[in-house]
């Protein structure tokens, strides 16, 4: 089906059974975020809220809430995007089977935006204090816009095969916002839209943006594809949606016909007020910090205008899902972007930017497989690439191995994909640091905002050992150190006391790492995390990940037994210990409100809507 908006995707959705209605009054003041958790945790359906407290706008979440959904919504687009992108890996597929391509024409021509002199978006205008002001964690610094669409073009290059579509988060109040006046503007780091901004600061003139809300649900997903740089998402977005991007001028600013709302809006040189915090992502908050105000100019709405919103916090959540689709389509394209990648997976789990598995090609030296001297060469090469690449530019921990050494490795299987790494890890040499660079703006275990270390850990080769996979009956540990448990084979898990300062922590660690000297089976436990909570690091796989990449910098939480500085390279002799616990620098983790979860249960009760979905 090829949609026009967002009504279109409800009806459509509710037709096929993949939707359920929420007639009564719902508050979206933390309620309307903890019903999408839930029904998103239960793999439930899209939830369409009829009525939102405080705005006279329906809104619909959960509509990309499973993989097999997004399939159903792109049904009828989804197989020709992934033949053009196969085509672009490999031209001479059209040779082998012209056949597959046939559509191919018709889905270049959806790709070119298509100008009109009106839309339906224009029917309608509203103040922002009328939106659905939806609040998703208690900490929250107001309400946001959580699947916004924040168009902005190049002043130096303007156009809109030049501009930006970019899914940058939007405070719609709170703070020291002025009330229908003023809105928030928060991008990360390494974001298209700052070069924008850039443009605009070094011509000192206002940097016009628009943010559009609902439309074709291709121009959300549009809105976080990584694409090529140079090409536009609104050329991606007619793709998946079938149909061409739409788009009308108006006193300068570029909107999108097709869209549920647009706001507009100017961003004035040099001004910033506090934004935030919000709880993010990578499961904690992202604290307040001072971001780009957008002046708000108009807010316009289509008639029967409907607010799609999702939210996100400790994964995985329903962006989980968009992770997958782009896996899903731009899985040809990795092998030809960088030379001898054979595939990488950047952790939902573990937040995504913290932690990126790869695994590469190891062809400099072919004749070392033969000798069985396998070292990491071309991996190394690899792993700086990847540090340079787009998103996976916001790596904290890397690890890549070699595919010769096991070509059925799943690297989507996290776990066999560890054990495999630390079956041939060798600590003295492969590991790799850079000290001071940028981190995930999203990201508090660094040394400031935008600030941290990367490590990267490439293990090649046979292996090395086997790994141990329950705790030593001998292992004993100095005081102050409790509940070792196994997270997986190698891997092992220790309680501790709470973080106090770097100093009291080197100090502690150096304890456990002299005691850990006489430990006979030291070389099968080549990994151990230290945890304030031990059993729910340890409990699944997932808090594993969580935990420790999301709570260690790696300059400065890394330690090991028997630790060395050769020529400026660290390493050590016995197991590799990640200091995983809270600091009192970090942000702190989400929480729901027990008051809000309790109503929330109200409604999965017998007669309530959600009965027999959460």
């Amino acid at each position: 089906m090829t949609y026009t908006c967002t009504r279109d995707v409800v009806e459509d959705l509710d037709r096929h059974g993949h939707l359920v209605r929420i007639r009564q009054s719902v508050d979206p003041d933390l309620e309307m975020a903890e019903i999408q958790r839930r029904v998103y945790a239960a793999a439930g359906p899209a939830i369409f809220f009829e009525s939102v407290k405080g705005s006279r706008f329906p809104a619909v979440s959960n509509i990309f809430g499973t993989l097999d959904r997004a399939r159903f919504i792109f049904r009828n687009t989804l197989s020709k995007v992934r033949r053009l992108i196969e085509l672009n890996a490999d031209p001479f597929q059209f040779l082998k089977s012209p056949h597959k391509y046939l559509n191919l024409p018709a889905t270049l021509w959806h790709m070119l935006p298509k100008k009109v002199p009106s839309g339906a978006v224009f029917q309608n205008t509203t103040t922002i204090d009328q939106l659905p002001r939806i609040k998703c964690w208690p900490e929250d610094g107001g309400p946001f816009i959580l699947l916004p669409q924040v168009y902005s073009e190049n002043q130096m290059q303007p156009g809109i095969m030049r501009s930006n579509l970019g899914m940058y988060r939007i405070q719609l109040s709170g703070n020291q916002y002025q009330t229908n006046r003023e809105i928030g503007l928060h991008y990360q780091i390494r974001r298209d839209i700052a070069g924008h901004h850039a443009a605009a600061l070094e011509k000192n003139q206002p940097l016009r943006v628009s943010v559009f809300v609902g439309g074709p649900p291709s121009h959300a997903f549009s809105a976080v594809m990584p694409l090529p740089e140079g090409m536009p998402e609104v050329t991606f977005a007619g793709a998946m949606a079938g149909r061409r991007f739409r788009y009308m001028k108006k006193d300068e600013f570029t909107l999108s016909a097709d869209a549920d709302f647009c706001i507009t809006g100017t961003v004035i040189p040099g001004e910033t007020k506090p934004e935030g915090p919000f709880g993010d992502h990578l499961g904690y908050y992202s604290l307040a910090h001072p971001f780009p105000v957008i002046h708000v100019d108009k807010v316009y709405h289509r008639a029967n205008a409907v607010w799609p919103f999702t939210v996100v916090g400790r994964p995985p959540q329903e962006d989980t899902v968009f992770g997958q689709l782009i896996h899903e389509i731009t899985g040809p394209m990795v092998p030809k972007s960088i030379a001898g990648v054979e595939a990488i997976h950047a952790v939902d789990a573990a937040g995504v930017h913290p932690l990126l598995l790869a695994i590469g090609r190891e062809r400099y030296v072919p004749y070392d497989r033969i000798n069985g001297r396998r070292t990491p060469r071309e991996l190394l090469k690899i792993s700086n690439a990847l540090l340079g690449f787009g998103a996976c530019a916001l790596a904290k921990y890397l690890l890549i191995t070699a595919y010769e050494d096991n070509p059925r490795l799943d690297i989507h299987n996290i776990q066999d994909y560890f054990q495999h790494v630390l079956e041939r890890v060798d600590w003295r040499t492969d590991l790799h640091f850079q000290t001071e660079t940028t981190m995930d703006t999203l990201d508090y275990s660094g040394t400031g905002l935008n600030q941290g270390s990367k490590v990267v850990i490439a293990a090649a080769g046979p292996a090395k050992r086997d790994l141990m996979k329950s705790v030593p009956a001998e292992l004993s540990l100095p005081e102050g150190f409790s509940r070792p448990e196994m997270a997986m084979p190698g891997v092992l898990i220790i309680g501790t006391r709470p973080f106090s300062d770097m100093e009291a922590a080197a100090n502690q660690i150096n304890t456990l790492t002299q005691h850990l000297r006489e430990l006979k089976q030291k070389n099968e436990l080549p990994l151990m995390v230290l945890a304030d909570d031990a059993g729910f690091t340890a409990g699944t796989l997932n808090n594993f990940l969580w935990t420790t990449f999301t709570r260690s910098n790696p300059s400065h939480d890394i330690y090991g037994v028997d630790s060395f500085i050769r020529f400026k390279h660290w390493g050590c002799e016995g197991p590799l210990i990640i200091d995983a616990r809270l600091k009192p620098h970090h942000a702190p983790p989400l929480v729901e409100d027990p008051a809000v979860t309790a109503r929330v249960d109200e409604l999965g009760k017998k007669g309530g809507p959600l009965h027999g979905i959460i």
